[in-house]
């Protein structure tokens, strides 16, 4: 494949990934774990690296600032706990990942993909408490949901912001626009650099040519994403994120069983 090629290709596994991301809140690692697989012909452990590589540059901003203008906010004490708990297990995802061949990351893939469904889909809506009680949620389950979204970041390459939206939503009864809004700080925020220089190191990655096209294409695409969703009301988000988890699920599913 040239490298105009790459670029292009890498593009559109950005803007791709960037759409998916931006409306639904979460980082884009899921989408460009799969779209590197269908559109790069990556082996998984490369989409993975990838995935984690081109997460490191803040191309969430843009998404960021869309569900800041529509008044929703993230308490910073959320986001230094679950920075906190996000860092200690993108590390030990990242050595874990290492260890396993493509057929058992694919497989946990899937088992992690169904587990988010199920919680979305169990989830009851509540109404909403104050601005001043959401944020004195306790450090606990906010630290562990930090930790396994570094967990999954690390071991699956997906960027951890699925676990965030779905454990502060279904989880924590956080509203569905302000957990998208924190899950999509941390695709600004470098924590999954511990887990991609895992990957770095093993020489777990694409050609730069791709990666170039990726990150451009992740600033538009977030960008857009954003938008769309601030337009639509928290329940068509949810039946969204469902349809794309599931999705997931199922390409997954197919490569894991190929």
């Amino acid at each position: 494949m040239s490298w105009v090629h790459e670029l292009l290709a890498g593009g559109g596994v950005g803007l791709a990934a960037g759409l998916a991301s931006g409306f639904s809140g979460t980082s884009p690692g899921g989408g460009l774990v799969i779209f590197s697989v269908l559109l790069l012909g990556a082996e998984q452990h490369v989409a993975q690296g990838t995935s984690l590589l081109t997460q490191i540059p803040p191309t969430g901003l843009a998404g960021v600032r869309r569900y800041w203008q529509n008044g929703n906010r993230s308490p910073l004490p959320w986001i230094v706990w679950i920075g906190i708990g996000f860092l200690i297990g993108a590390v030990g995802g990242g050595h874990a990942a290492a260890a396993v061949c493509d057929a058992v990351l694919q497989s946990t893939y899937v088992v992690y993909l169904v587990a988010l469904i199920a919680l979305l889909i169990l989830r009851r809506d509540r109404k909403d408490a104050g601005a001043g009680d959401r944020e004195r949620l306790p450090w606990p389950p906010l630290l562990l949901i930090g930790g396994l979204a570094g967990f999954s970041s690390g071991f699956m390459g997906i960027g951890g912001g699925l676990a965030i939206t779905v454990g502060l939503a279904a989880g924590l009864r956080v509203p569905q626009h302000q957990a998208q809004l924190v899950s999509l700080i941390f695709s600004v925020i470098p924590t999954n650099i511990p887990a991609a220089w895992i990957y770095w190191s093993k020489g777990l990655m694409v050609g730069w040519p791709a990666i170039i096209g990726i990150v451009a294409g992740l600033w538009v695409g977030t960008d857009l994403g954003a938008h769309a969703a601030n337009g639509v009301s928290k329940t068509v988000l949810r039946r969204s994120m469902i349809a794309l988890v599931a999705l997931m699920a199922l390409y997954m599913t197919y490569k894991a069983l190929s």
